[in-house]
């Protein structure tokens, strides 16, 4: 380890705390160094908040350097039973947060024996979400073990009011640990291992600066619009140098998200425009003429782009970027002229007709602008090429060691520019470009083709295929030049087949090069992989990252024996400069402002949760007397708030916000309901996309029946956000009839079959946990075991529910003229469906207490209604004439179920 890193290992290790460090200084080294430290069977650590990359990696790393228990992960697939031996057994595990929630909550672990929790990327915990759940129930229990978070995200710590406060009160920590790159023992240790770093700085072509200049004009227009549609709207922010970092999406959805459904139409369209733009200003610096130009094209072409945008194609910066967009392929206007002329005159000696526009033209005159900085990387390569064969002449390298197998890491931006580069390498630009226009031009035959319709012929079937396939298919190893090392190249490329997945290895020229792309990776600790295993005497970096900058200090400081040297490239006075320093400016801002929040900060002395004072573990909110005579002995009995939760509601927010509010969760797997909150209280809780789905599939109507079935008072939780707009169904689909497929039509029609059953829309799953902490008071508390005999097919029935039969209710109700109303009176009165048939039109109207639906339910019981068959196509059959279920018809049948039953049986009447 370096001194810096001693230095915050221990501070860090003695004391629970939130660790915050600047990106690529070796968080990630040092999280495993604390994960060696507790792989020992004589502790239990749980580790949380990794992904599956993450804990491949960690595993790796630990076994690298001989650790014989390394942790072990722990997810759904391992049953309750194994996993509680797994708790006994100790050491480290990467777990589930879900899971472990569970087996919290049904003390599975043994917390009293957890030597810690160690939280991974510790800027995403809110108080909502399951891992500060964790955290309070840990710290209920467990008030001697320890807590460490760990993140290198500085600036999430900068957005919202006291962000770092909120956030360690949620980890339940009270020191902070800052370690910015500024700092001094950082740079003290860097400085003592520097990087040998040449900068190469290439310039813009004029094309591309005219290009660069246009989209700037272009994005300050959007921006200025969209600051004077919305003078209300606080927009310091949004800004043109914040338009250029990678953060403006997430900083423009923050401003504008809780005012979204009330924007206009155009400012909606104004920041998908600024999305776009941003795309295309990226595409300049970062590929070449061929694929810049196409992709311009398609968005003029594009008939739903052009007529929805907010007119920023219509700016002379738009013409001027299209112009010198188009300038880079096909050259200037002098030099298309010259070109014309010169093949005007053949065409006139040869008598060929003109073949089409010059932009379709396969035979057209191109001016393909290679990229600048392919012919920078080549010279890079030249260079190391050409001072390693003066050192192999002198025998030895700058450190005075020979070394024959030195290597190059070249490193870009994403996959498609590493691509690229490897063919470049590989073919050369004019190979490159040219097969790259020819794919261009069969890509705008194959649209024109498809546009007409003309894909009769095999030729036009073919180039449409070929066109809409990348050329750029990814591949793992790049085949060795051309030369009698061909053979040889491809051995030594083998031997780095073991780095990540993403890198693209071989011998392009004579230097062993590797080229692996900085971002858009399937292993997010490839690039770390890489470097330890490939060890590279050189690297290039031909897009700037900020990350990789530290990294690689952080890789010749721990090597300081080996040499490294770094070629930067970048072009000069451009975005991607702007972009670089931007992110710098930001970081180093950031953690400027958590330094002064630091010294400024309260903490309280019980924050950390050790002592039974700490206001974030008082469970007094959630207690409740146990009833009138709640003194026995002198001492007042306290009874607990409880709520039992389904299992597979622990993937909402709710479970931990009930919880926070000081009442009780008791998970059970539940087939009715997800929420118990009394015994006579049953509550599913639905999003709206779920209430929707589950209308129109009838889902929710059998869950609704369960629910009235079981429990006195079912209850509808829809759950949506209030600072976003919804609506049950679109307005174009609402007409002046009735119709039973509409979304509101169904809702409307379960509430009229369950009228027992209660909506409660809550905008926010905080709102939800307060209603039913009001709904919980001064009622009795539900009972697990009850609740985990309830099931849809039950024949056991709640003794208040118990007095008659399912089956004839639900015959009944589906009878004209009964209702919720008059329902009871016809369960009371008669005993069986057979008194009902039986019965005369004024008994029934005494009964239902109308005669307008004792006349409906006596008609459909006694009179003849003929129908239709739908099924019948032959119009000229006769109509089918059939009995109702009363009368002579219905009494051939039997006389059915009777209505009352005894005890928890059925009653039959024979």
């Amino acid at each position: 380890m370096l001194d810096y890193e001693n230095q915050i290992f221990l501070d860090a290790f003695h004391d629970d705390g939130l660790l915050v460090m600047s990106r690529g200084l070796g968080l990630s080294r040092l999280f495993t160094e604390f994960l060696k430290v507790y792989s020992d069977p004589a502790s239990l650590v749980l580790v949380l908040n990794t992904t599956p990359a993450d804990e491949n990696f960690f595993t790796e790393q630990l076994e690298k350097h001989g650790i014989s228990k390394v942790p072990r992960i722990i997810t759904n697939e391992i049953n309750a039973t194994d996993r509680q031996t797994t708790y006994m057994e100790g050491g480290v595990l990467f777990i589930t947060s879900r899971i472990l929630v569970v087996d919290l909550l049904t003390d599975r672990v043994p917390v009293s024996h957890v030597t810690g929790i160690m939280v991974y990327r510790a800027h995403k915990i809110i108080e909502s979400c399951q891992e500060a759940f964790i955290l309070r129930l840990y710290r209920e229990k467990n008030k001697t073990g320890f807590i460490k978070a760990f993140t290198d995200n500085a600036e999430a710590f900068t957005r919202g009011f006291c962000q770092v406060e909120r956030m360690m009160k949620n980890l339940f920590v009270k020191k902070l640990f800052l370690w910015p790159r500024f700092q001094a023992s950082v740079v003290t240790c860097f400085n003592k291992h520097k990087v040998d770093v040449v900068e190469v700085h290439q310039h813009l072509t004029p094309a591309m600066t005219a290009c660069q200049t246009s989209l700037l004009d272009i994005i300050n227009a959007c921006i200025a619009e969209l600051k004077r549609s919305n003078p209300s709207i606080d927009m310091d922010e949004i800004t043109v140098e914040n338009a250029l970092s990678k953060s403006f999406d997430l900083l423009i959805r923050l401003q504008l998200e809780p005012l979204w459904h009330q924007l206009s139409v155009r400012t909606r369209q104004l920041v998908s425009d600024l999305k776009t733009i941003r795309l295309i200003l990226r595409q300049l610096t970062q590929y070449d003429c061929v694929t810049f130009h196409s992709f311009l094209q398609s968005i003029r072409s594009n008939e739903k782009s052009f007529a929805h945008n907010t007119g920023w194609l219509f700016l002379d910066a738009a013409d001027s970027l299209f112009v010198h967009a188009r300038e880079r392929v096909y050259g200037s206007v002098k030099f298309r002229e010259k070109e014309k002329g010169k093949k005007q005159k053949k065409m006139e000696d040869k008598n060929e007709e003109q073949r089409g526009e010059e932009s379709d033209d396969e035979d057209v005159t191109t001016s393909l602008e290679p990229c600048p900085k392919w012919q920078a990387l080549s010279e890079i390569l030249a260079e190391i090429a050409e001072d390693e064969d003066s050192m192999c002449e002198v025998g030895v390298d700058n450190d005075g060691v020979l070394d024959t197998g030195y290597r190059v890491l070249v490193c870009a931006e994403d996959d498609r520019t590493c691509s690229q580069l490897k063919e470049y390498l590989s073919e050369g630009a004019e190979v490159l470009m040219n097969r790259m226009f020819q794919k261009y031009l069969m890509l705008r035959k194959g649209r024109a083709a498809a546009a007409k319709g003309d894909f009769k012929s095999k030729e036009n079937k073919k180039k449409a295929a070929v066109a809409d396939e990348d050329a750029l298919t990814l591949t793992q190893m790049m085949r060795a030049g051309k030369g009698d090392d061909s053979a040889e190249g491809d051995d030594k490329a083998k031997e780095f087949l073991m780095t990540s997945k993403d890198a693209y290895c071989g011998i392009v020229t004579s230097p062993m090069t590797i080229i692996h792309p900085l971002h858009g990776c399937s292993d997010p600790h490839g690039l770390a992989r890489t470097l330890e295993e490939v060890e590279p005497k050189y690297v290039v970096l031909y897009d700037a990252d900020m990350s990789l900058v530290r990294q690689l200090e952080v890789y010749k400081a721990s090597r300081p024996g080996k040499p490294l040297r770094v070629y930067f490239m970048m072009y000069k006075g451009s975005v991607e400069e702007q972009r670089y320093l931007t992110t710098l400016r930001k970081e180093k801002e950031a953690f400027e402002y958590l330094i002064r929040e630091k010294a400024t900060m309260v903490i309280s002395e019980e924050q950390d949760g050790r002592s039974e004072d700490d206001p974030n573990l008082a469970r007094g909110a959630g207690q409740q007397q146990a009833g009138p005579s709640s003194r026995k002995g002198g001492v007042d009995i306290v009874q607990k708030n409880q709520v039992i939760v389904d299992m597979r509601e622990f993937r909402s927010e709710l479970p931990s916000l009930i919880h926070r509010r000081g009442i009780e969760i008791e998970p059970i797997t539940l087939e009715v309901g997800d929420y118990i909150l009394t015994p006579d209280i049953c509550v599913e809780r639905k999003s709206v996309s779920d209430l929707i789905g589950s209308l129109n599939n009838g889902r929710l109507y059998q869950q609704a029946l369960s629910m009235s079935r079981f429990y006195k008072r079912p209850m509808l939780l829809i759950e949506f956000d209030a600072n976003k707009p919804f609506s049950l169904q679109a307005k174009s689909s609402l007409g002046s009839d009735v119709s039973l497929q509409d979304v509101t039509s169904k809702l409307a029609m379960l509430t009229m079959h369950f009228p027992k059953l209660r909506l409660l829309w809550c905008p926010s799953p905080y709102a939800s946990a307060e209603l039913f902490e009001e709904l919980k008071a001064g009622r009795p508390q539900p009972n697990a075991e009850i609740a985990m005999t309830v099931t849809a097919s039950s024949s056991e029935v709640p003794e208040w529910n118990d007095k008659y039969n399912h089956g004839p209710q639900d015959f009944v109700l589906r009878m004209p003229g009964i209702n919720s109303k008059n329902f009871f009176n016809i369960l009371n009165k008669f005993r069986d469906l057979h008194e009902v048939s039986e019965a005369s039109l004024e008994e029934l109207t005494q009964a239902l207490g109308s005669a307008t639906h004792a006349q409906q339910l006596y008609d459909f019981l006694h009179k003849e209604h003929s129908v239709e068959d739908a099924t019948v196509k032959d119009a000229s059959k006769e109509k089918k004439k059939f009995k109702g279920r009363g009368g002579k018809g219905f009494a051939s049948r039997g006389r059915g179920k009777a209505f009352v039953g005894q005890g928890r049986g059925v009653k039959r009447k024979n």
